[in-house]
């Protein structure tokens, strides 16, 4: 009875569990019979608490035994009218079956078994192992004997489950029958494939293999957590849909511009041609036809597998002396990579978008093309690329968002019931436990008792009472075991040992030096390197036996101090546990053979830091919960990767057999293969790593197209989408890092009280030892002090030079003080507040403000005085020495002043001394005034903004070619004099107008400082010969540009204020890195030597040379080369370098196939001889960059959007001017900035304008845009003549159309047409199209190729995107790209500036470098263009690990140091590595910066955007389009509109305002007031949807009273109105007329009933009449109404 009260009260209905009878379904059939007679229900919706797969809640008390997997009726009441019931297994999850005619009967004993089996959870169990077991043998290439019997049992076993699954729920496509589950219909397909395959030949249903691979995917329906996130990737892929069309449209656009472009282009190659000296027979050779295609006669790089490409256009690459260029042969890449048709085109433009080895193809396309055509990569690569990236995981990241908000709202919806029902199950518990006695000895059913105690052990209330219930998960003889063992309180003498131990281990200082020794131990592991002398590996053995001694020592003192119970209830205590026993257990296994690995997980120590590192401490927490939150995601991803991987194996693992030669002429496997699973399985993660071209064109070969493509796409796509919702998850989870809020353990508070402790012992000795020497020159202090009194008289202040008095009255006064200390603070550093101004003390207020708020004050204080208050403390009477100082201090100091102005007086011996003095205050005041006019000046500034981007400008022209060019160079010469001397003299009027203080305490300033040191340094390094690397450091000079110009300053400190609090973060990435950099460094340093064939060049195999010895005796009149690769794992240095390269995916397979060749240090390597050292770099890939990444930008994100709410919402990366012009932008592109044309009088004219103005209308001009695109899709390169004719004509039709268009609309619109920019846009494509369609037939197509007039005609695409004409979902999916347009401006140009700074420096330190790998003819250092180009592939980290190999070779062997360049003085090719790392790598770090940044706005953009959408709020932007809506339904302007137009008006709303149809009802509920005519006032109409939307919001009112206030104000003229009625009174008149009328038939038919029988025929006049008197009364009643 308790418990059942407990019950009663835990829930507000709670059902009892009822068999499910024949009654049951009887009452159940009654119920769905009664709602379907019924017109108005209530629209239920099922408990999500009672969703089938889950378990049911513990308020519906105990499951007894006899109703475990028995029918039940449904407790959910969604369900009751359902004709459904429930089954609950032991684990009380909850299935659902029906009870309908398709199916047996529920009391079916055949059903009700099979029913008990399929809910059984070892059935479950049975075919989960099923599967993992047929998983296992679908991975396996040689299968046993016995496997084809394993196969049959497995077949029959999922047939078995099917017979099952169909009887039990039955043959119905509903919800809960077997076909209403897709993963049913999935599965019986599987198995008939199989039965099939099983009864065919083998080679007629190969394709019945591969489907059978679906089984794998049977892992899913049987794990609910997977089921559920297939679900929502479901959701999430239908709101990308329009993400999905645009990405096709954009795709298609460039793909048709990239066709006209470079068509054919790619065939363009250097073939050798005879010269005037050659034999007679190589002329005739190439008279012949076969000459050209013969491979040997065209022009190859040394090492290059396809000939060098060449182009007509003077910036494309030539050809060498003896070569021309001549379209012959295949395109490169074996004839995969080319423009000539649609489809490859495409192919390449989504290569370029998912920026898979985009550098080959920018190489092969400026070779043919010319470099100008750069610039459609950096629109594809740059803008194109980003912006779908963004707008995936924008999108991605609302529907993230919404799950989770909906996750959250359901959680604080059940955690009030669910804590009101544990305290009354808890108080259940007590009364039960008091009564236990008195329920014995009454001899009472102990059934509520154990319904109680069965309640208190659910699953729910441990989850609940988690800390409790964690210490009894073991049996009590364990406790007691623990107890006694375990907590050492044996002898007074040991406990007083403990307590002297407990004092020691725990002191600050210990902590202190444990943490020390872990450092230490770090660098001393950081040494390891190869080659390494025996003395370092006997300091380095030493060294680890010490500090494994200082850990183990460690553990002892605290197992002592804390006893062995207490100690291992922490974490970080087992952690150092399993460090010690791994530290002992290292030194006697890794001399026994085979167990060297085991040194590996000595870099466990170096997370020992985390125990007294809070952020570590705290990020890994973090990492962990979210992990275990997305555990099911996680196997998602990992189910799929061993899905693609077996179907890659099954589908192409013959084909690599049987067609290798198509790949190696020697018939030799690649790397990256599908023949078994471990190699599949790593082709589907390098696929998903974004490297999928390269393999694809190996697939090409091996199978074909038609094979590949598909499964290709496949993984990129399925599982791209994995892997962005996956890092979307983690990055949401770390954006709410926040470090203060985190408690510290005791550890890190030990390791702070001694670092106190030491700083205060610090302090205090500095202050005696200062105190000493202060004591000794105490009277000439006080002299000073004096004579500083003396001047400070002396001396005009700032103040009074400026003539403040005036100016600061009372009212400035009372905010003096705050702007004063806010932009004191601001002049430390360069993050100033963003409510105050950048300026600095000055004299003569003038300020150099840029500010509004200033420029205001500035106007106001008339002759431009100063707003803060400053101190002297000059020397001298014209010092620029200035302090400011607060209003605090005005007072004290203006009693001092009095005061030493009247001793000063009396002191004054003659009035020629005072004459002096004060003339000398004038010159010096005039002096100060007149510098601030001048800094202050705008033409000034406009003056130094013009020489700054001219002084950066010049240093583009420094190229290697500047010594041929004298006169620039002569001129560049004396620019620098020239800039020097305007930035030195633009220092000096700001020192004098400014003061030393003031100027050198502001940031932007220091860095002005800093500029004009370079300038002199470079000036001196030109005149001296043994100085001139000092013009090196020119390049800095484009810095003076971030302080000139407010938008870089904007983003410079937004950056530094979301990247700068990241430190912390950073560096434990860069632990993490370090752990795997010394890991990678005890398995491959030294073992990537390898025996170099100088012949080929390639490697000498394993058979021929075994080891460095024979390699080095090998004699071919030389010794071979013992040749080291250049990026290694030989010292930690080494390895930070790879694992950026493999982070950054550039040059990372070279690193893996080194690592997977090696075999041992001074070994040669042999081919995958050590081929499980991939596991190394996928486990670094996703531990070690995967995770990391999450982190950093999840802190980044947290930081904008703190810096976000500070400032008011608004984006932190663009000025206050730029913030108006967004608000300004945001209107333009909501309102209809197109001017209604109005309507012409003439006939012809008004005609042809609704023609034009007709949506049909244009509807059939977008139709023909996408037929022009599509005949333009047709074509290939070298099509027959016949279809240039055709395509002729086609374009000549469609230009006839659209000058017909253009006609038209002409004819209409008159001169109105020109006011529309559309119509403009079209006019001009018209009139170049003709052009470009006869000009040719006069001057020829070399000058007018035909493809102009196709890509002028395909310019007209971009009508789809036009807002209001167009699709919607494009407009809005290119909403948020408008409105972060100014901030993505702001950032481009940072990018551009350093992008310009870095290529400059190339200019000077890498301008000859020796041509090869990644530096060749289109990408180098020599020209500042090149550099640019060099410079926009690092920025997308693409191919830098080839121009960093180029730097690398600095040795005789690789370059020639002494290497004559023509043309300059400068001689040597060989590169600086040393520098060439510092420069990469800093210029990948701030790019990457940058560019996350740029993400981070987009998507915030976007985020914003679709919040306000879903909010329950309207904007202006909604009540524009209400009134834009509003126009079409009331072209008269009168204010109203009829009520019969008010469903069709409310549908035509956009949202929220918008109400789909059928919306009658709802619009008759709202209750508007009618006025005479059924005629609906607007206002009325407002005011009513906008209630509707914002619901029981507090601001409705106050949004309702400014809407009719405002709508008052815009129509003073509003023609007042009686309403006579409401929408809902007409529809209860319209209601109650219809009620009597039926009254009253049936009245007259009962009369009618009364009558004799025998005058039927009378009786049928009267039922006329009566009809006819019906219809009377009918309307009669419709005019009285009216």
């Amino acid at each position: 009875m308790v418990a059942s009260a407990k019950l009663e009260m835990a829930s507000p209905e709670p059902k009892s569990l009822v068999p499910f009878t024949r009654e049951s379904l009887e009452f159940m059939e009654q119920r769905i019979a009664k709602k379907h007679s019924e017109e108005h229900q209530e629209e239920l919706k099922p408990n999500t608490d009672l969703e089938v797969g889950k378990e049911l809640p513990f308020v519906y008390g105990n499951l007894p035994k006899g109703m475990v997997s028995e029918p039940l009726e449904d407790v959910d009441p969604y369900y009751q009218n359902k004709n459904t019931f429930m089954v609950l297994n032991k684990k009380r999850t909850i299935f659902r079956f029906n009870a309908s005619w398709c199916t047996l009967s529920p009391f079916n004993s055949i059903r009700r078994t099979t029913i008990k089996i399929l809910v059984h959870p070892f059935f479950q169990l049975f075919i989960l192992i099923s599967v993992l077991i047929d998983c296992i043998h679908m991975s396996m290439n040689d299968l046993p004997k016995w496997v084809p019997a394993l196969q049959s049992t497995l077949l029959g076993i999922y047939t078995l489950e099917i017979l099952v699954k169909l009887t039990a729920r039955g043959t119905g496509a509903g919800p809960f029958y077997f076909f209403g589950d897709p993963w049913n219909c999935l599965d019986l397909s599987i198995t008939l494939f199989e039965h099939i395959t099983r009864y065919s030949t083998p080679n007629s249903t190969p394709i019945f293999g591969i489907v059978r691979n679906l089984r794998i995917l049977k892992i899913i329906p049987l794990n609910q957590g997977l089921k559920s996130y297939v679900g929502i990737l479901l959701h999430c892929l239908k709101k990308l849909t329009g993400v999905i069309i645009l990405t096709l449209f954009f795709l298609s656009i460039f793909s048709l511009i990239g066709m006209e472009l470079f068509m054919g282009n790619l065939k363009h190659k250097c073939l050798r041609w005879p010269q005037e000296n050659e034999t007679e027979t190589l002329h005739n050779r190439t008279r012949n036809s076969h000459y050209i295609r013969e491979t040997q006669n065209f022009y190859y790089l040394e090492g290059e597998k396809y000939a060098l490409l060449c182009g007509n256009r003077t910036d494309a690459g030539q050809c060498p002396e003896g070569y021309v260029c001549v379209k012959a042969g295949v395109n490169p890449d074996d004839g995969y990579t080319n423009f000539d048709n649609f489809g490859w085109a495409l192919l390449a433009l989504f290569r370029l978008m998912t920026q898979d080895y985009p550098e080959a193809l920018y190489h092969q396309i400026l070779y043919a093309s010319g470099k100008i055509y750069m610039i459609f990569f950096i629109v594809i690569s740059f803008w194109f690329a980003f912006y779908m990236a963004s707008l995936f995981l924008g999108i991605l990241a609302m529907s993230y968002d919404e799950e989770k908000q909906a996750a959250a709202e359901k959680a604080q919806k059940t955690e009030p019931k669910f804590q009101d029902t544990l305290k009354e199950l808890q108080e259940g518990n007590k009364a039960v436990e008091t009564k236990t006695t008195e329920i014995e000895m009454k001899k009472r059913s102990p059934t509520c008792i154990i319904t109680s105690l069965d309640v208190l052990d659910d699953a729910t209330i441990r989850h609940g009472e988690e800390h409790q219930t964690s210490q009894k998960r073991c049996p009590l003889c364990w406790y007691k075991f623990a107890k006694t063992l375990l907590i050492w309180n044996c002898s007074p003498c040991w406990l007083k040992l403990k307590d002297f131990v407990h004092v020691i281990i725990m002191h600050p200082f210990t902590d202190l030096f444990l943490t020390v020794c872990i450092i230490l131990n770090i660098f001393f592991m950081a040494l390891e390197c190869y080659p390494i002398s025996k003395e370092t590996i006997n300091v380095l053995s030493i060294e680890n036996k010490v500090f494994i001694g200082i850990f183990t020592a460690e553990m002892i003192f605290k197992i002592i101090a804390m006893h062995p119970y207490g100690y291992f209830q922490k974490g970080w205590n087992i952690f150092d546990c399993l460090i010690v026993f791994h530290g002992l257990a290292e030194l006697y296994l890794t001399k026994i053979h085979g167990m060297a690995l085991f040194r590996l997980f000595r870099v466990m120590r170096i997370f020992k830091l985390g125990k007294y590192w809070p952020t570590f401490r705290i990020l890994m927490l973090t990492l962990s919960t979210s992990l275990v939150a997305l555990k099911d995601l996680i196997l998602l991803l990992f189910t799929f990767m061993f899905f693609s991987a077996v179907v890659g194996m099954n589908m192409f693992g013959s084909s690599y057999k049987d067609c290798i030669w198509n790949v190696d002429k020697d018939s030799q496997l690649p790397r990256w293969h599908m023949i078994d699973f471990f190699h599949s399985y790593l082709t589907v993660f390098r696929i998903l790593c974004g490297e999928w071209i390269e393999t694809l064109w190996d697939c090409f070969n091996v199978a074909g197209q038609f094979h590949c493509f598909p499964f290709y796409m496949m993984v990129i796509l399925i599982g791209n989408l994995l892997i962005l919702y996956l890092f979307l998850a983690l990055v949401s989870s770390f954006s709410s890092y926040t470090a203060a809020t985190t408690e510290e353990n005791d550890e890190a508070k030990n390791l702070q009280h001694a670092m106190a402790r030491i700083k205060k012992g610090i302090n205090c000795v500095l202050s005696k030892v200062l105190r000493k020497k202060q004591n000794v020159p105490k009277e000439p202090m006080d002299n000073v002090n004096d004579t500083y009194v003396k001047e400070n008289i002396s001396d005009h202040t700032l103040s009074e030079l400026s003539n403040t008095q005036d100016f600061l009255k009372d009212k400035e006064k009372s905010s003096s003080t705050v702007k004063t200390t806010m932009a004191e603070n601001e002049r430390q550093s360069l993050i100033p507040s963003p409510s105050a101004s950048e300026t600095v003390p000055m004299a003569s207020g003038e300020s150099d403000i840029e500010n509004l708020d200033n420029k205001e004050i500035q106007s106001k204080s008339g002759d431009g005085s100063s707003k803060e208050k400053v101190k002297p403390s000059s020397s001298s009477e014209c010092s620029t020495v200035d302090i400011a100082i607060s209003e605090e201090e005005e007072m004290i100091y203006e009693h001092e002043k009095l005061k030493h102005l009247k001793n000063r007086h009396e002191r004054r011996s003659s009035p020629c001394q005072i004459s002096k003095e004060s003339k000398r205050a004038k010159i010096c005041q005039n002096m100060r005034k007149t510098c601030c006019k001048i800094v202050e000046n705008s033409f000034f500034k406009c003056f130094i903004g013009l020489v700054i981007l001219l002084s950066t400008g010049a240093l583009a022209f420094e190229d290697i070619y500047i010594d041929q060019r004298k006169t620039i160079k002569i001129l560049l010469e004396y620019a620098d004099m020239i800039f020097t001397y305007i930035f030195i003299l633009e220092m000096l009027l700001k020192w004098m107008a400014y003061g030393f203080k003031a100027y050198f305490t502001n940031g932007w300033y220091r860095l002005d400082f800093m500029v004009v040191i370079v300038f002199c340094l470079s000036l001196i390094g030109k005149s001296r010969e043994e100085l001139k690397p000092l013009i090196s450091i020119k390049f800095l000079r484009a810095l003076r540009v971030l302080s000139q110009f407010e938008t870089m300053k904007v983003v410079v400190r937004a950056l530094i204020k979301t990247t700068l609090p990241t430190f912390s973060v950073f560096l434990v990435c860069l632990m993490i890195w370090l752990a795997f950099s010394i890991m990678g460094v005890y398995l491959f340093a030294g073992t990537f030597y390898e025996c170099i064939d100088p012949t080929s060049g390639g490697r000498f195999p394993v058979y021929e040379v075994s080891n460095k010895s024979q390699c080095e005796s090998l004699v071919f009149n030389e010794s071979m080369p013992w040749e080291n690769a250049k990026l290694n794992f030989d010292n930690v240095g080494n390895g930070f370098l790879s694992l950026l390269q493999v982070a950054t995916f550039n040059g990372w397979i070279t690193i893996m196939n080194s690592a997977v060749d090696s075999i041992g240090v001074n070994m040669q390597p042999n081919f995958e001889d050590n081929i499980y050292m991939y596991c190394y770099f996928i486990v670094f890939i996703i531990i070690g960059l995967f995770l990391p990444l999450t982190m950093l930008i999840g802190v980044i994100i947290a930081n904008f959007n703190k810096h976000k709410i500070k400032q008011g919402s608004s984006n932190i990366f663009i000025t206050i001017k730029q913030k108006k012009q967004y608000h300004a932008l945001k209107k333009l592109i909501y309102e209809d900035s197109e001017k209604p044309v109005p309507r012409p009088g003439n006939k012809f004219q008004r005609f042809t304008f609704d023609l034009v103005t007709n949506r049909v209308f244009n509807i059939v001009i977008m139709v023909l845009i996408c037929f022009q695109a599509i005949t333009i899709m047709i074509q290939s390169d070298e099509q027959s003549p016949k279809m240039d004719i055709a395509l002729y004509w086609i374009n000549t039709f469609f230009i006839i159309l659209y000058t017909g268009e253009c006609v038209l609309k002409l004819i209409s619109f008159q001169c109105n047409y020109f006011t529309i920019g559309w119509n403009v846009f079209d006019f001009m494509v018209v009139i170049f199209s003709i052009t470009g369609l006869f000009l040719p037939l006069t001057v020829g197509y070399y000058l007018v190729p035909p493809s102009l007039v196709q890509l002028l005609l395909l310019s007209r695409l971009i009508h789809i995107l036009r807002p209001g004409k167009g699709p919607k979902v494009f407009h809005d999916l290119l909403l948020p790209l408008m409105l972060s347009l100014p901030a993505l401006l702001n950032i481009s140009l940072l990018i551009f500036l350093v992008m310009f700074i870095y290529a400059i420096f190339g200019m000077y330190n890498f301008a000859y470098v020796k041509k090869e790998a990644g530096i060749n003819d289109v990408s180098n250092f020599e020209t500042f263009g090149s550099s640019m180009l060099c410079l926009f592939q690092v920025t997308i980290f693409a191919g830098w690990d080839g121009m960093l190999n180029a730097i690398f070779n600095s040795k005789w062997s690789d370059c020639d140091p002494d290497k004559i360049n023509p043309g300059t003085q400068v001689r040597g090719d060989c590169g600086n590595p040393f520098l060439g790392i510092i420069y990469f790598v800093s210029y990948i770090l701030i790019s990457w910066l940058i560019i996350v940044n740029m993400y981070i706005v987009f998507i915030m953009e976007f985020l914003n955007i679709a919040s306000k959408k879903n909010a329950k709020t309207l904007s202006e932007d909604d009540f524009r389009k209400f009134f834009r809506v509003w126009k079409r339904f009331d072209p008269d302007r009168t204010q109203y509109i009829d009520s019969s137009k008010l469903s069709d008006f409310a549908a035509a709303l956009d949202p929220p305002l918008f109400m789909a149809k059928p919306n009658k009802a709802q619009l008759v509920a709202m209750d508007l007031p009618m006025a005479v005519g059924d005629r609906i006032h607007c206002l009325d109409i407002l005011l009513a949807f906008t209630k509707r939307v914002m619901g029981k919001d507090m601001r409705m009112e106050k949004v309702l009273s400014e809407i009719e206030s405002g709508f008052m104000l815009a129509n003073p003229f509003k023609i007042t109105y009686e309403p006579i009625t409401t929408t809902l009174k007409r529809k209860q008149e319209a209601v109650s007329a219809t009620i009597i009328q039926r009254a009253y038939k049936s009245y007259r038919l009962r009369r009618n009933d009364k009558n004799t029988s025998d005058i039927h025929m009378i009786d049928d006049d009267m039922e006329i009449q009566a009809t006819d008197f019906d219809k009377t009364e009918e309307k009669l009643t419709i005019k009285n109404q009216i």
